[in-house]
């Protein structure tokens, strides 16, 4: 079966956040839009649906309430900082860099309000770096979590949409693969690929390839926000960089499995210049899903800066490699000592101050804007729901009222035999003996109480500095952490328009690309390391910017 050839004045191919925001802005300005996505309309969203909400925002009305003083040069010297940009394809990157530090600066959150977008009042602060000023990492806390998580930052952009498919302006059509970009004359002129069987799954749950049609939509522009790599673990490895070693043998997914980076080949046998492909963003703090909806999939536990970290030999990790602090330098490391696995030792204390866990669905009261619920589990005692079910049914959880049995119980989990258990010892009882005073060697313990200082760690996000093995604290905790793929840094080169760049530079005319599929703007605009809170704003950015510009 063939349906019958479609057209539009802009064609959006993958309906995540940057494609929701460029179909918005596209139908806004007046233009035919359709809308495109391999998956059923289920996964309307993509992986913003699925995200915790973060985004990165300079010199705010939350930051200052919180004693926060920020600014557009201070974070321009964090992002540069961090980026290390040293590539001669980097000159767009950069560019894009400046734009986006300008628009959260600026307009970013004014724009955000007027869609009814709101923000939970205390920030957080990610990636710390720990180096020197000049070096990796956030110098004050920038990470703003969306009233309503990822579904929150969605919602305006997906009603928008379906304003305009009801007002018939706007069509979308679920289960349309894109397998060529047609080109003529060295234009992009649509696009035309499989269309699949039709398939009740709900989100995130992987669905069927089968092949029942073919499709071919005309377009005047036609937007690539097709996502990245990180649910292909194959093309996860091909890419994985020399400076990090060789990839893991394991790695659990923190994306579903529609984010295969298809539209990158496609992309380029049209013409698209993909750069920084070496370039990307796993976290190693991820943990089995317990309860899992897409293939291997994986958790991102967001921990604050207590839990004392080993590698998988019970070595712990160097300054400044402590939890949030940096997570390339930390997974540059683990990699280096050939083994796919780390550990966290902690104490339930810390875990129900410090474990967040990433992901819409695992916080029910931010996600739901409940109110109570963000009140009984923020600020009562004891962990949060969903990080209690991981205690109760995750398996790379281990919890025990004393030191020997923790140990004892370490010596038989998968992973534990790598483990020298008198160095786990040592490491915990010399951390434990620096404790005493309010002064110490340890860097680790006088971060610290240095971030207390800050309102917003002292009231929900780092515990009170305690011994690992004081009985008040306990039981004992050991977590088995994991390599868990996320986000590609590199991808579709454009300039500031969203307009795809050949091999020589030149725009290639209507081929258009934002989003991840972009490296969320310009072929790489966090350079080798994000800041955090970046990827939803990158999308928000870059959709809006080649939404716009299609539409002219």
């Amino acid at each position: 079966m063939t349906t019958t050839p479609l057209s539009a004045d802009v064609l959006v191919i993958g309906w995540g956040l940057a494609g929701l925001v460029a179909a918005a802005e596209a139908s806004a300005a007046g233009r035919r839009v359709v809308l495109i996505d391999q998956e059923p309309r289920s996964n309307l969203g993509g992986q913003a649906w699925w995200s915790f909400g973060g985004l990165f925002l300079i010199d705010s009305p939350e930051q200052r309430r919180m004693g926060i003083r920020d600014s557009l040069e201070l974070a321009t010297q964090d992002w540069f900082g961090n980026a290390g940009f040293d590539r001669a394809e980097d000159a767009w990157p950069k560019r894009w860099a400046e734009a986006y530090l300008g628009f959260a600066a600026g307009e970013k959150r004014a724009w955000l309000r007027e869609k009814r977008v709101g923000f939970f009042p205390v920030v957080g602060w990610a990636e710390r770096g720990g180096y020197g000023a000049l070096g990796p990492g956030n110098s004050v806390p920038r990470f703003h979590i969306t009233w309503g998580t990822g579904p929150g930052i969605v919602q305006p952009f997906a009603a928008a949409v379906h304003a305009a498919e009801d007002a018939g302006t706007l069509t979308i059509l679920p289960r349309h693969r894109v397998n060529e970009l047609i080109v003529s004359d060295g234009a992009v002129i649509g696009a035309r690929g499989d269309v699949l069987a039709d398939t009740g799954e709900p989100r995130g749950v992987a669905s069927s390839r089968e092949v029942v049609g073919a499709f071919e939509i005309a377009a005047g522009a036609t937007i690539v926000a097709s996502g990245g790599i990180g649910g292909n673990h194959d093309l996860v490895r091909a890419f994985w960089p020399e400076s990090l070693g060789s990839p893991p043998s394991h790695m659990l997914s923190g994306v579903p499995a529609y984010v295969d980076g298809s539209m990158h080949a496609v992309s380029a046998t049209a013409g698209a210049h993909l750069i920084n492909g070496d370039r990307m963003w796993h976290y190693v703090e991820g943990i089995t899903n317990w309860d899992p909806v897409w293939p291997a999939h994986g958790i991102r536990i967001l921990p604050g800066p207590s839990s004392l970290w080993l590698d998988a030999t019970g070595k712990r990790l160097p300054v400044p490699l402590f939890p949030g602090f940096d997570t390339l330098g930390t997974l540059t490391h683990l990699r280096a000592t050939g083994h796919d696995h780390s550990w966290f030792i902690t104490t339930r204390q810390i875990v129900e101050k410090e474990f967040a866990l990433s992901g819409s669905e695992q916080n029910p009261d931010l996600t739901g804007k409940d109110i109570p619920l963000l009140l009984k589990s923020r600020l009562a005692k004891g962990p949060t729901g969903p990080v209690q079910a991981f205690l109760d049914e995750g398996e790379d959880f281990i919890v025990e009222n004393d030191l020997d049995t923790l140990l004892e119980q370490l010596r038989g989990a998968p992973g534990g035999e790598l483990l020298d258990l008198e160095r786990v010892r040592q490491e915990i009882v010399a951390r434990d003996r620096e404790i005493d005073n309010d002064f110490t060697k340890d860097a680790q313990i006088g971060m610290l109480r240095s971030m207390r200082s800050y309102r917003g760690d002292k009231l929900i996000r780092t515990a009170t500095p305690h011994r690992l093995q004081d009985p008040a604290a306990g039981p004992l905790i050991a977590v088995k952490l994991h390599v868990l793929t996320r986000k590609s840094l590199g991808g579709i080169q454009t300039d500031l328009d969203g307009r795809a760049l050949g091999a020589d530079g030149a725009p290639i005319p209507g081929l258009y690309a934002a989003g991840e599929a972009s490296g969320f703007g310009g072929g790489g605009v966090h350079g080798y390391r994000a800041l955090e809170g970046t990827f939803l704003g990158g999308c928000l950015f870059s959709g809006r910017q080649a939404g716009r510009a299609a539409a002219r």
